[in-house]
């Protein structure tokens, strides 16, 4: 089992995540919805296509602006990730069990 842990809550846990270029992408319903709120932020990747971005916000600490993204549409070669969400490694402690 993966999981993303701030500050000691969890946030999500899987045992079925991808991982990409180091980072563990959590299938959408292994999070923990009410920790996260969409921003209009968006980047573009490459091979992956234009990625949004959540804010995590568990309540105990000061809300983490753009800590998460996802692919909504990726390109092709990242079709597996389809609205999984990956964790910014320095905001968002991720676990293996």
């Amino acid at each position: 089992m993966t999981k993303a842990v701030v500050n000691g809550v969890t946030i999500a846990s899987s045992d079925d995540t991808v991982i990409v270029e180091g980072n563990h992408y959590f299938p959408p319903d292994s999070l923990r919805k009410e920790f996260f709120e969409p921003t209009d932020t968006h980047t573009f990747c490459p091979w992956k296509g234009r990625a949004s971005y959540y804010t995590v916000d568990v309540g105990n600490t000061e809300p983490l602006t753009d800590a998460a993204w996802y692919y909504p549409e990726p390109k092709t070669k990242a079709a597996e990730i389809e609205n999984y969400v990956a964790f910014y490694k320095n905001q968002v402690e991720i676990l293996d069990d």
